[in-house]
């Protein structure tokens, strides 16, 4: 389900009259901040979608993995491409993984349920030059070869995967807001989705992104997040997640190429804190949160496919569930602007969204409200990210500034709904992030 053009307008006036537009700072990157595409005189491989990756939980389902079995992944990449490649990874995995078959094809457009594929754009997945079987080594990633598929910008594509004997604990992203699919046997040439007899409102398993190659896109912009970039409380199915709208609004701004742009949010992430300690009464952790912030660089943003920009928001978890200190927030998110300059990469920070009336244990008080107001000040008053978008501006009430704005609350105080999340695509300024 797409919004309604009309309810898109009054989200994008309502952000406007919120917050102008998102505060920008220049640092020592500056000239970076303001870069415009230039003309590409060949094709280039860029990111175009990609999820954030978290170890198996301690049973379930992601603990016991698949056998003999195949699943069917539903995604939707932002910039298109004349060719494509898929990119996987068993790096929480304790043994090697058989790929026994896979094929990538659009969705069909022309049927409600997601699983189907249209059959005439499907693919078959070759690996290491040409075979159409692989194996991911434990701990390793794997690439396809490129696929010869024109994909438009914004398509839904469905990759199908046969993994023939057991892998145990999977590689995973919890929160995907889209229902993948899961059948017994090889099933990756099914033309539609009736074999595919489990569904489940997660779990895209193994699978960590798509690049294509085109001569239009601009690098790609990696989201650096946690379940406010995941889209919690979005329509499922919908693709209404704000990075999701954002790359809307940069595929229709016909002035410039497009950038990629690769959500690893993670549901529950924290800049301080590892998914593994107790939480929740949960003695072993809960793994879907991930690790910390920091630790998720390497794989989660340096290994991405041709990353120009950072954008990071995060901060909430660390004050709602632990109780962190301004300073230590502070802290750990200076620690991510200096690591990503070293990498040469634009890096663009976000203030911490409103969060009063959250009410699951440990949630909001008025102390952890002075600690969210002074992050905030600090991101607007420093001159060390290359700019800052104010995404507290954009969502929260003028009349009571520590809650969300109500025509924009998902339900739970802290998540947003689709016209939520739309003002916060709609209040980034595009310049900052090209």
């Amino acid at each position: 389900m797409r919004i309604p053009s009309t309810v898109r307008s009054a989200a994008l006036a309502a952000a406007v009259s919120l917050a102008g537009s998102a505060l920008v700072f220049t640092g020592s990157s500056a000239q970076t901040v303001a870069q415009t595409s230039g003309g590409h005189d060949r094709a280039e491989w860029v990111g175009s979608w990609s999820t954030g990756i978290v170890k198996p939980e301690s049973a379930g389902f992601t603990n016991t993995g698949l056998n003999n079995q195949s699943a069917r992944y539903v995604v939707r990449p932002s910039v298109g491409g004349d060719k494509v490649r898929i990119r996987f990874t068993n790096i929480y995995g304790d043994r090697p993984i058989t790929i026994g078959a896979a094929t990538v094809a659009k969705g069909n457009t022309a049927t409600p349920i997601g699983s189907d594929i249209d059959v005439a754009s499907k693919r078959t997945l070759t690996f290491n030059g040409g075979s159409p079987t692989a194996v991911m080594n434990k701990g390793a990633e794997l690439l396809s070869d490129p696929v010869n598929l024109k994909v438009p910008d914004l398509a839904t594509l469905v990759i199908s995967v046969y993994y023939p004997t057991a892998t145990g604990p999977t590689s995973w992203h919890a929160a995907t807001n889209q229902e993948n699919y899961f059948g017994p046997g090889d099933l990756t040439n099914a033309a539609d989705g009736t074999p595919y007899i489990t569904t489940r409102a997660c779990c895209w398993t193994f699978l960590s992104g798509v690049d294509v190659k085109t001569e239009k896109s601009d690098g790609s912009i990696v989201v650096l997040g946690d379940s406010i970039s995941d889209g919690n409380l979005s329509t499922a199915n919908a693709n209404n997640r704000w990075p999701d709208q954002l790359a809307e609004r940069l595929v229709a701004d016909r002035r410039h190429d497009a950038p990629g742009v690769l959500n690893v949010g993670e549901a529950g992430n924290r800049l301080l804190e590892d998914s593994d300690g107790p939480i929740f009464g949960a003695p072993s952790g809960i793994q879907q949160l991930g690790l910390n912030a920091l630790a998720r660089l390497n794989e989660d943003v340096y290994a991405q496919t041709d990353v120009r920009t950072v954008i990071t928001l995060l901060g909430v978890n660390d004050i709602w569930m632990n109780g962190a200190s301004s300073d230590q927030i502070i802290a750990a998110l200076q620690q991510i602007n200096s690591q990503l300059h070293e990498k040469g990469i634009t890096s663009i920070g976000a203030t911490i969204t409103p969060f009063s009336g959250f009410t699951t244990p440990g949630g909001w008080t008025p102390e952890k409200e002075t600690t969210r107001v002074a992050v905030n000040k600090w991101l607007r008053n420093q001159h060390e990210f290359d700019g800052v978008i104010d995404f507290d501006k954009a969502v929260r009430d003028p009349s009571a500034p520590e809650k969300l704005l109500a025509a924009y609350d998902g339900g739970d105080h802290i998540h947003m709904n689709d016209v939520g999340y739309q003002a916060m695509a709609d209040s980034i300024p595009l310049q900052l992030v090209r």
